[in-house]
């Protein structure tokens, strides 16, 4: 290696912006030619530089990854019941808790494996060969042996090897979509770019893992490894942490402040007990066990994987599938959708949306590849053969044109160039199919498509044997070759500032503008020929061109704005055609939007303050859509992020929900992300954020009709030891009504379908605690109405003399009568329900009353379970009672839920 090579710092080649310079400055910089490098050269480059790999990511064991599953307030709180069942000798119910625990870790411990495949989907992304030029001879090597300075030639098929500043070309097309999102493959040239021009301009680049599509070049290796651009997300990728969605960090915070209070209250039981009323200390602690047993949902972490993995089977309906469990309902409640453009909010199916003639503007309806549409003029419908000029120009887009269209299996789909294909379709729309061109028009001879021309030429004959040359391609280089244009059935001459100016005014609506023209003349050696194109030729139409958005997906983002969910586009397209969607989508209408040089030229806090009122953003690269994730959660934002590339998949994973896509998404993004959307449709993932929503509130549901179970006895259990009252529950009796009311009752609300509203409300806030003031309110008053009726019901009896283990059977029931009713109360948390309507509309819970009621009375009088629990047999009258009882806790909740409406009536009738 040269002395001038090895003085230069590695990390100033790392910075340089090689799309600035020329050839002979790389060259000079990484001392190469086109004879490629020395051998001698090429190890100590590969020493100093390292192989062309992306490096392995530090890993934690298998060990440390399961041992770290058990790191969960959830487990802990299971962990904690299972033990203290053991200690009240219910092995079984220990056994199943313990279960229950194992399923968790080893789902968690799956999961975690599976995330860290999206490392290894990016390593496989790069070529395994590459043909290089070294020592003046070619050879064939593997690609992790490429150095800077190598000179690399590629063909059409082949993957790029590394980061490659291009030194020749012919017709090179690369598609860059996983990189930049760019659904059309980019047209390459060696020309050098500005410093600040975006990863998705810089024609004179090609980048590691990008595919050539079409043409032939060459050129010299400037990144290797994890210093090029697919390194630099492998990097990114390796840096993310990735969040805890909302819930989870809701449970959290929840189960930390339930076992405080559990445990504060047990010590207060323990103390009171020994100190001030003076048991024995042995009869207190056996108190405060019981009082723990009662007081720990031991029915949550089961309900809350149950109610997740049924919102799981509900999303797959709709064709959102699960990777991560707790994204079920993080994804409803997210307040900021980021999503991609081409194919998420489009179609991914260019059409050609306007044809400009010198007489007249047609507007083609119809989208996507179905050959389905009509010409109109300002609405009105008209017969394209009754105007020459747009009958001509279908004609030249249909001939001159290398595409085709074909129906598979129901769908249309085009092979070759989107924009040939929208204008096969526009053909087909108007009764000129290509099949019709083609025996009418046979081709004789063709100028294909080449960046240095910027057009296609095709030389036909048509049925009466007159030669014609068609010609399609960039406007400004039509209209140079053009002399006249057609005006209905006449040749005019040309109106270059009425062309001009409708380019300018459809271009800048986010329209691709192609030119067609023609010229009745056969080439003047009988094969098409440069010189036959300088001049001389008929403008017919300029055609206007979109990949147009889902019409689902307009009424999905309606839904969203409804829902007070912010949608953003994040694409690697240009700034007009991403404003041009967005205002038919709604998205940032009458916003500017922001391109990726403007964002990288904003340091943190200046993008943080912009981020939320922008919607736009354009020629976004895998760095900047990390930035603005970064920066919407920094803004207190619940951010889902859609996309299918490489270039996203830093983002994704970034994101509290990222949603990747299933039919065109790579394997690195679906890696990266927690939802995989089957049908690639933004429409989907607004279907999502309902059921995740119904999952948050049926989580809600369960919850606060939980507590009161274990908060009713509690109190009873504290007001017993307080008022020096007998004991109205035995340990073993207060576990088997929590068992079973969590394991039977509490399961229906997991299948409790959404609220008819729930779209119609905008997200609850991301700080917001998990248990509100209301809720607070709510058990309290059910966990006193509890005590009362049973703890007042059993005094009762045993006033009028009852045997104890009659009065303690009679109080089981009563309590569970009453949590049956609570069940019926919680199926809506303010909304009104009558005993009828609460056992319809989910037939869960009518299964689940009648399961429960089978089990007290199993309970209460099979014999066995009468020697386990100390049961009793009761009495018509004494099943009444416990019945009138639980009715009583019903209608005070409705009563209650009727003072809250009302209260909130007259309070917006005040505002109003």
């Amino acid at each position: 290696m040269t002395n001038q090579l090895a003085d230069k710092n590695t990390e100033a080649l790392r910075q340089t912006k090689w799309h600035t310079l020329t050839q002979s400055e790389i060259e000079k910089i990484l001392q190469t030619g086109p004879n490629g490098l020395k051998t001698a050269e090429i190890q100590d480059r590969l020493a100093r530089f390292g192989s062309n790999r992306l490096p392995p990511p530090k890993r934690r064991g298998p060990l440390i990854r399961l041992l770290m599953q058990f790191h969960n307030i959830l487990l802990y709180i299971m962990t904690a019941a299972a033990l203290i069942t053991a200690l009240l000798d219910h092995w079984v119910d220990s056994g199943v808790l313990l279960a229950v625990i194992m399923v968790n870790v080893f789902i968690g411990f799956i999961q975690e494996g599976k995330a860290e495949t999206a490392l290894d989907s990016i390593r496989a992304m790069l070529s395994p060969r590459a043909t290089v030029i070294r020592d003046d001879s070619r050879h064939e090597i593997d690609a992790a042996e490429l150095v800077p300075g190598d000179v690399v030639l590629l063909v059409s098929g082949d993957r790029v090897p590394a980061d490659i500043r291009l030194t020749s070309i012919r017709e090179l097309q690369i598609d860059e979509a996983t990189l930049t999102g760019e659904s059309i493959p980019v047209k390459k040239h060696i020309e050098t770019s500005l410093p600040d021009t975006s990863l998705g301009d810089r024609s004179g680049m090609i980048y590691s893992g990008t595919l050539v599509v079409f043409g032939q070049a060459s050129g010299i290796v400037v990144s290797t490894g994890s210093t090029t651009e697919l390194g630099k997300i492998n990097q990114m990728l390796t840096d993310i942490k990735s969040l805890s969605t909302p819930l989870l960090r809701q449970i959290d915070n929840f189960g930390r402040i339930l076992a405080i209070a559990i445990l504060a209250a047990s010590v207060a039981t323990f103390v009171l007990g020994t100190i001030w009323r003076g048991h024995a200390p042995e009869e207190m602690f056996m108190m405060a066990i019981a009082l723990i047993a009662s007081a720990i949902p031991e029915g949550l972490p089961a309900i809350m994987t149950v109610t997740l993995a049924l919102g799981v089977q509900r999303m797959a309906r709709r064709n959102a599938i699960i990777r991560q469990l707790p994204a079920v309902e993080a994804l409803g409640s997210v307040t900021v959708i980021c999503s991609d453009k081409t194919g998420t909010l489009t179609r991914n199916e260019m059409t050609v949306q306007h044809v400009i003639c010198a007489d007249h503007v047609f507007n083609i309806s119809g989208v996507g590849y179905t050959p389905a549409g009509e010409c109109n003029i300002d609405g009105h419908v008209i017969d394209p053969a009754h105007y020459p000029a747009l009958t001509l120009a279908i004609r030249t887009g249909v001939l001159c044109n290398d595409a085709r269209l074909q129906k598979e299996h129901g769908q249309w789909h085009v092979e070759g160039d989107p924009t040939e294909g929208a204008l096969l379709v526009l053909g087909e729309k108007t009764s000129f199919s290509r099949h019709l061109a083609n025996t009418a028009w046979p081709r004789l001879d063709v100028i294909p498509f080449e960046s240095q021309y910027s057009f296609m030429a095709t030389y036909h004959r048509d049925s009466d044997d007159k030669p014609w040359i068609f010609v399609k391609g960039a406007p400004e280089r039509i209209l140079e070759m053009c002399t006249t244009q057609l005006h209905q059935n006449n040749e005019q001459p040309l109106d270059a500032g009425y062309w001009q100016r409708m380019a300018t005014t459809t271009a800048a609506q986010g329209l691709r503008l192609l030119a067609l023209a023609c010229k009745r003349t056969a080439p003047q050696e009988n094969n098409l020929k440069m010189t036959d194109m300088e001049t001389g030729f008929t403008l017919l139409a300029l055609i206007g061109i979109i990949d147009p958005p889902r019409e689902e997906v307009i009424r999905a983002v309606a839904e969203c704005h409804r829902a007070g969910i912010r949608v953003k586009m994040i694409t690697g397209d240009h700034a007009e055609t991403a404003c041009a969607i967005g205002a038919q989508l709604a998205i940032g209408t009458g916003k500017p939007a922001l391109t990726g040089v403007e964002i990288a030229a904003m340091d943190d806090n200046a993008l943080r303050n912009v981020v939320m009122n922008i919607d736009i953003f354009a020629r976004a690269s895998p760095e900047h859509k990390l930035r603005l994730v970064e920066a919407l959660q920094a803004s207190g934002q619940v951010v889902a992020m859609t996309g299918d590339g490489v270039n996203d998949a830093p983002a994704l994973k970034r994101a509290d929900v990222g949603v990747a896509m299933g039919m065109k998404g790579t394997e690195v993004a679906k890696e990266a992300s927690d939802i995989v959307l089957a049908d690639d449709n933004f429409a989907t993932i607004v279907s999502a954020v309902r059921e995740g929503r119904a999952v948050y509130d049926n989580l809600k549901k369960f919850i606060l009709f939980m507590l009161p179970v274990s908060g009713g006895l509690t109190l009873i259990i504290i007001a017993a030891i307080l008022f020096e009252l007998t004991l109205p529950l035995t340990p073993a009796q207060a576990l088997w009504i929590n068992m079973v009311t969590a394991s039977t009752l509490g399961l229906a609300l997991a299948f409790e379908p959404a609220e008819r509203n729930i779209m119609n409300r905008h997200p609850r806030p991301p700080a917001e605690a998990f248990l509100s003031g209301f809720f607070v309110w709510r058990i309290l008053m059910v966990s006193v109405l509890m005590m009362i009726s049973a703890l007042g019901l059993f005094l009762w009896e045993l006033g009028n003399g009852t045997r104890i283990e009659t009065a303690h059977t009679i109080a089981v029931n009563t309590i569970v009568m009453a949590e049956m009713f609570y069940l019926l109360n919680s199926r809506h948390i303010f909304a009104p329900i009558t005993l009828i309507k609460g056992l319809t509309g989910n037939r869960y819970i009518l299964l689940t009353i009648v399961v429960c009621t089978l089990l007290q009375i199993v309970y209460t009088h099979l014999p066995a379970m009468q020697a386990i629990f100390k049961s009793t047999d009761l009495s018509v009258l004494e099943w009444c009672k416990s019945i009138a009882a639980g009715l009583m806790v019903f209608y005070a909740i409705e009563l209650e839920k009727f003072i809250i409406r009302c209260t909130h009536f007259v309070s917006l009738t005040a505002k109003g």
